[in-house]
This record gives C-alpha cells, sequence and structure tokens, in this order.
C-alpha cells in the first residue's frame, strides 16, 4: 500500500467512491474487503485485496465504501488510528460555511447550501440537495435525488431513499429508513421505518406495524 487511500469496501458503491476519489485527484492506495470472494478481483483497476486486522494502519488514509450505516459505524471502530477521509467530487457544489465530517463522501451533481453541518462518514449520494442549516447526524445516508428543505435535522444513522424529500424544518430521527419517494411532511421518530406521500410509519424498531396500530396514529 502507497500513501495514497484505502479504500474499505469492494462492491458497488466502491466503484462510485473510487470514481470520486480519482475525479478529486486523490491518489487510491488500495481497495481492501473481509470477502475472499472479492479477493483477487478489481474496481475500476485497482485490485482487491484483503486487510490484515493485526496491522498498524493508525496514520493511513481510509475511506469506508460501503452503503450500509451500521457497517461504517462498526469499521471506524475497528481501524480507530485511520485518517478519515473527507471526499467531494469535484462536479458537486458545496458552499465553504458546510462542515463535512471525517470519512464523509459527497458524489457528484450533489447541493450542500450554507451552514449545513454534515457528521461523520455520511455519504451524500449523486445529485443529492441539502438546503441551508441543516443538520445531518453521522453515520446517514442521503440517497440519490433526495431533498431536504432548509433547517432540516436528520438524525444519526439515518437512511433516506432515494428521491425522498423532507420539508421545511422537519426532523428525522436517528436510524430511521425513509423508503424511496417518501415525503417527509411531519417529524419522523427515531428507529422507524416510513414510506409514502406522506411519509407514514409502517415499522417501529424493525417490527410491523399492525393495521390497528396503523389507524391509531
Amino acid at each position: 500500500m502507497n500513501d495514497g487511500v484505502i479504500v474499505f469496501g469492494a462492491g458497488g458503491h466502491a466503484k462510485v467512491v473510487v470514481s470520486t476519489l480519482l475525479a478529486a485527484a486523490i491518489p487510491v492506495a488500495a481497495v481492501v474487503d473481509d470477502d475472499r470472494g472479492k479477493w483477487g478481483k478489481s474496481i475500476l483497476g485497482f485490485p482487491v485485496t484483503g486487510c490484515d486486522p493485526e496491522k498498524d494502519l493508525a496514520g493511513r488514509r481510509g475511506v469506508i465504501a460501503i452503503g450500509d450505516n451500521r457497517t461504517r459505524e462498526g469499521l471506524e471502530k475497528r481501524f480507530p488510528g485511520v485518517f478519515w477521509e473527507t471526499v467531494v467530487h469535484p462536479h458537486a457544489w458545496v458552499h465553504p460555511s458546510v462542515t463535512l465530517g471525517a470519512g464523509t463522501v459527497v458524489f457528484a451533481g450533489a447541493v450542500i447550501q450554507p451552514d449545513t453541518v454534515i457528521g461523520r462518514h455520511c455519504i451524500v449520494n449523486s445529485r443529492a440537495s441539502i438546503d441551508h442549516d441543516c443538520s445531518v447526524g453521522d453515520y446517514c445516508h442521503i440517497a440519490p435525488g433526495v431533498c431536504l428543505a432548509g433547517e432540516v435535522s436528520v438524525g444519526e444513522g439515518a437512511f433516506l431513499g432515494i428521491g425522498s424529500v423532507v420539508i421545511v424544518g422537519k426532523e428525522v430521527g436517528a436510524w430511521s429508513i425513509i423508503g424511496a419517494g417518501g415525503a417527509v411532511t411531519s417529524d419522523i421518530p427515531a428507529y422507524v421505518t416510513a414510506v409514502g406521500v406522506p411519509a407514514r410509519i409502517v415499522k417501529e424498531h424493525g417490527l410491523p406495524i399492525t393495521r390497528q396500530d396503523e389507524n391509531d396514529q
């Protein structure tokens, strides 16, 4: 491994991370994955290898190229000595007042407006739009085409599915999921799944809500 960035993960999401690194003129040192079935394959010309958990990576530069939020959280804790790279595609627009946490990647076409704060190891995916004064917690995934209006709060680990929207000032709780195309027009609590227009809760703590429970909301 050279002095470039180590990419952790070798799935489809890693292709977009590697392409973003290359577009930003950030050298790639290696692509590593725990899945032995991926070893010897390549991501955009970079061979995939394993990563020895005993190897001291303190001070090395890295980025976690895995879409699952819990997995990114776990890998950050597994490799505490790594310097996590924050990466912004040159065709994204991020206002200078925006704060981006360590390990966060902003993909092509994304727009992040003034005074927004994005946490660690977040994914701001292709063409996502985050307006002014938003707060996005650590490990969130803002999927392609998501639109957050101003002053929206997204809790730690939340996943906002492709094309979903959140209107001004609303909150999505920690580790909640908003389904693709959902429209959040009222606050969504933590640890639920909400879908539809307007978004309604369909699961809580991973368990489906009964029809009677849904009628009571």
